[in-house]
């Protein structure tokens, strides 16, 4: 159970049981064999409107207005003040309306002994009084806290979004940056291969533009997607590097952050490639148990290890930050670099 909703429990169940309180106490009298006379039943619903007015009152004026740090101490006195005057003008009500006179003639006709007092009386009152009071008080900063958090989850949910966003600003014209220096790059080798690399970038784009534009998108258009870029890339690597795609038969669809896995391809290329070592790139994608498993493999050499472990990327970087954001407590990230094997990889696992 979230904070949430302990917190609209608690102001619920507070108020449910102070009306409840009322109820009760005011037909309470109803159990007793003596028939009560009409002038109880009118201070009986003075004293409870005052016991209405006072909770509520508390709840939805004096705590709100006055209950802080510039106001704290004029509200313990207003409250005091109350607590003090209450039982005093019941008092003065139980007298005008002759209360004992009537009651103990009731009393009589049923044959029982009349045993209340006024001390008796005013005790209750201020017992009451103080219990509602309490209650009333307790409520007031259930709601506020049940205010305060609302507005943090409004403010949190806002301040995740402006950051995504920017997020998700700096990781596209990072890959289409790459990309276009990939094409420059071809221009004066390689036309026709320029040519089919702007028009596979088109269609990447396409993707980037269009089927980014939500929160998620599917498993099956994020792997298209890589494969479009696997493809745009092979066209400036040597034919001898290795690129293994391994894609598990009949992988099951699932909905996943749109650009989230592009990064972790893109830096296996920048820095698990080489013009004169032999070098290889390994891709692994397969959902089990519930778990969507991403893995990248690549080459470590020297220089460019080191590389690695000064700049990883923005993109590395902005999507690590990403995961964080919006799969809190639902995904792992392994990033090692085997010096023995000469390899970096990536492990990542999101669940559904």
């Amino acid at each position: 159970m979230t904070r949430y909703h302990k917190i609209f429990q608690a102001v619920f169940s507070i108020d449910f049981v102070a009306v409840i309180a009322l109820f009760i106490g005011f037909f309470l009298p109803l159990t007793k064999s003596v028939e009560m006379p009409a002038v109880f039943w009118i201070k009986q619903g003075i004293e409870y409107a005052i016991y209405t007015i006072l909770y509520f009152g508390n709840l939805y004026l004096l705590f709100p207005k006055l209950a802080n740090k510039r106001f704290g101490f004029l509200y313990f006195i207003i409250v005091c003040l109350i607590v003090y005057i209450i039982p005093i003008f019941l008092r003065s009500i139980r007298k005008a309306v002759e209360l004992y006179a009537e009651m103990e003639k009731a009393y009589t006709a049923a044959g029982q002994k009349f045993w209340a007092s006024d001390h008796w009386d005013t005790t209750i009152v201020i017992t009451v009084s103080v219990v509602f009071i309490t209650l009333s008080y307790i409520s007031a900063v259930a709601k506020k806290m049940h205010r305060n958090q609302l507005a943090y989850e409004t403010s949190e949910r806002e301040r995740i979004s402006a950051e995504l966003s920017f997020l998700k600003a700096q990781i596209n014209p990072h890959f289409f940056f790459n990309t276009l220096h990939t094409i420059y790059a071809l221009m004066d080798t390689d036309q026709p291969a320029a040519k089919s690399s702007i028009y596979n970038l088109s269609h990447m784009m396409r993707y980037v533009l269009y089927d980014t534009r939500g929160e998620r998108t599917s498993l099956h258009k994020e792997i298209d997607f890589i494969e479009d870029y696997i493809a745009l890339m092979k066209v400036r690597i040597s034919p001898e590097v290795q690129i293994i795609v391994d894609k598990q038969p009949n992988l099951p669809n699932m909905e996943i952050v749109p650009m989230l896995l592009l990064p972790f391809v893109e830096n296996a290329f920048k820095h698990g490639i080489s013009a004169i070592q032999p070098s290889y790139i390994f891709i692994g994608i397969s959902v089990v148990d519930n778990y969507l498993k991403f893995e990248v493999r690549n080459s470590l050499f020297e220089t460019l290890g080191k590389q690695l472990d000064e700049d990883p990327g923005i993109g590395i970087a902005n999507t690590k930050r990403r995961l964080d954001l919006l799969y809190p407590e639902k995904y792992s990230l392994e990033i090692d670099r085997d010096e023995n094997a000469m390899e970096h990889s990536i492990t990542l696992k999101i669940s559904k």
